[in-house]
């Protein structure tokens, strides 16, 4: 990286960048805090109008925090504002990893994605939902995915936008499952630069 680049991306943060204005978006929300498993989490609850509004977590990446997820508090929770449906209206729950935002970082070890999992599994009912459903992308897909295996109770479905099952290998018994890996051994050795950079030494 040139240093000119980087010296004026440190001017931006450090002068032009308008941390006021984030921050009256984040407490234009409702935001709590709970203790769980002896872990202090923040995370943001919003309540559709659709009084059937399905429960949504959300779960953030890494680097991020659920500042990345607010783009999708409108559209999710008043569908028909945005152009779409009532029946697709979400209730959302939008936590902060611990150790992320405005969550305490972890006190002991152990805090990993099958914790964070637990922690979710234990944060829905708390909050009033006992059927709802699990979304993340990147670490936060990890997650969801951990949720998913783990199956709490009221958990109906997840989505991720990071295919974390294919790191943990594939079955290679029907013609569909062969072509899943044959695609995923594709995507390993074509577009997987980031994901290694990120990894080793970014």
């Amino acid at each position: 990286m040139q240093l000119a680049t980087i010296q004026k991306l440190a001017r931006y943060w450090l002068n032009d960048y308008e941390w006021r204005r984030c921050e009256a978006r984040l407490n234009a929300l409702p935001q709590f805090k709970t203790e769980i498993d002896g872990q202090d989490v923040h995370f943001i609850h919003v309540k559709s109008r659709q009084e059937d509004a399905m429960p949504l977590i959300m779960t953030h990446g890494w680097p991020g925090s659920v500042i990345e997820l607010l783009e999708t508090v409108g559209p999710l929770t008043d569908p028909t504002a945005h152009g779409g449906s009532a029946e697709d209206a979400f209730d959302l729950v939008l936590p902060s990893l611990p150790g992320y935002g405005f969550s305490a970082a972890p006190a002991e070890l152990g805090w990993n994605a099958g914790r964070f999992a637990e922690a979710w599994g234990k944060l829905m009912p708390r909050v009033g939902y006992n059927r709802y459903v699990a979304q993340g992308g990147d670490v936060g897909a990890i997650v969801t995915d951990a949720m998913g295996r783990q199956a709490p109770e009221g958990l109906i479905g997840i989505h991720t936008n990071l295919f974390v099952p294919g790191s943990a290998g594939f079955p290679k018994n029907t013609e569909e499952e062969r072509a899943a890996v044959e695609q995923d051994a594709t995507s390993r050795a074509t577009g997987f630069g980031y994901f290694i950079e990120q990894a080793t030494r970014p």
